[in-house]
């Protein structure tokens, strides 16, 4: 509708990840200092009106700033929800809570695709925006009343809004020079990335990543597993949908509710997974979920043009869907539990930057490496070719981060 080329796709998607990745930390320590419950209900008051402005966008231009407003919404609802838990439950039953926030966290993500291709083959792509107002009017009122209000209480200071504004940029450019292939972005962004490191390590404790957090070797190391992850989930879930369409010939519906058997795996499992990531330890499912879904990316290179679903399709997505299933919530679940149950708002705005900047960099990377041109995606045959090359780099990823 809107005369969008692969770019703009990109920028649709990045817009909103940018402002996430850049102030999802800033939206933790707000939380933090003024209550988790306040700041949460904010966010999605935040982000339902930002949806409202998506749905009603009369230009890519609108729509792509209007995404970005969105998410600066989810930066602040985000860590929050997660902190919110963390607070609110018994130790012996935080596992179990964690894991039905990341279960159900996915099975967001994974059944986006089904219902925005039921709302763009049927009412119209507006509405996988619209939705999201009447959900919040459900979510605030639900919160308010059932959610107990919680803060550090040790929290105190000057918010580190120049190393918000640092890391945003930073982030903003590298974006900026994968996409449009703009080298002097690229040389900016680090630049501005070093300078963001610098104002950190001089703000010390009062910084937005305030260094002392990275003490802990199992915080460092699972954080390095969510950029890892998260990278690859990015790429992966931006190409899958486009590939059965553009490739298999699937209609918008067709492709989102070919990718459901992962959210039934998650919805189904993900707190049994964050029960026995607790009982037998992070390491086991922090190694095999990476690996199975690995596995899944590399069984879709046997989806093309005469694909069949039951024989191609389905058995990489179940393959994939048991990986995530085993890997999210443990992974959730450990980096809360590595940190003091204080700084639960920071660990989880760390976590969650890591991977949504993971997400972002990889949905602007990807197609580059792959060698996607800007029209790739109105030929099968030239998006077939360059998403059987992007495949094996995100399941490469994965590998590395087990």
């Amino acid at each position: 509708d809107l005369g969008a080329d692969l770019a703009v796709l990109q920028w649709t998607v990045n817009a909103y990840m940018l402002t996430l990745a850049g102030l999802i930390l800033l939206g933790g320590s707000l939380g933090d200092r003024f209550g988790r419950r306040r700041v949460f209900v904010t966010g999605v008051v935040w982000f339902a009106a930002a949806s409202l402005l998506c749905g009603l966008a009369p230009d890519a231009g609108v729509l792509i700033a209007a995404r970005a407003l969105q998410g600066v919404g989810g930066a602040l609802l985000t860590p929050g929800s997660l902190a919110l838990i963390q607070a609110s439950f018994h130790e012996d039953d935080r596992a179990r809570a964690v894991g039905l926030w990341s279960g159900f966290g996915g099975v967001g993500a994974a059944i986006g695709p089904f219902v925005g291709g039921w709302l763009v083959d049927g009412p119209g792509w507006r509405w996988v925006f619209l939705l999201n107002v009447p959900l919040a009017l459900v979510c605030v009122p639900v919160a308010l009343r059932h959610v107990p209000e919680s803060r550090d209480e040790a929290a105190h200071g000057r918010f580190d809004v120049l190393g918000a504004v640092l890391g945003a940029a930073a982030l903003a450019l590298v974006t900026y020079a994968l996409i449009g292939s703009a080298w002097w972005a690229g040389a900016a962004g680090v630049v501005v990335g070093a300078c963001f490191v610098g104002v950190e390590r001089r703000r010390g404790e009062a910084a937005m990543v305030p260094p002392s957090i990275f003490r802990s070797k199992t915080f460092t190391a699972v954080n390095l597993v969510t950029l890892c992850v998260y990278a690859a989930f990015g790429g992966f879930f931006f190409l899958a949908a486009l590939q059965l369409q553009v490739v298999s010939g699937y209609s918008a519906l067709a492709a989102g509710t070919a990718l459901l058997p992962t959210t039934v795996l998650m919805l189904l499992l993900s707190a049994k997974s964050g029960e026995l990531g607790e009982r037998i330890g992070p390491r086991i499912p922090l190694t095999a979920g990476p690996l199975l879904c690995a596995a899944g990316m590399l069984l879709m290179l046997r989806v093309g043009e005469d694909a069949s679903y039951v024989r191609d399709v389905l058995p990489a997505l179940l393959v994939l869907g048991l990986g995530m299933t085993a890997l999210v919530a443990p992974l959730t679940a450990t980096v809360l539990a590595s940190v003091d149950v204080s700084r639960a708002g920071l660990a989880s705005g760390i976590n969650n930057a890591a991977a949504r900047a993971a997400g972002l960099l990889a949905v602007a990377a990807l197609p580059m490496l792959a060698g996607m041109g800007p029209e790739a995606y109105r030929s099968a045959a030239e998006f077939g070719e360059t998403f059987r090359r992007a495949m094996p780099m995100c399941a490469g990823v994965l590998v590395a981060g087990a």
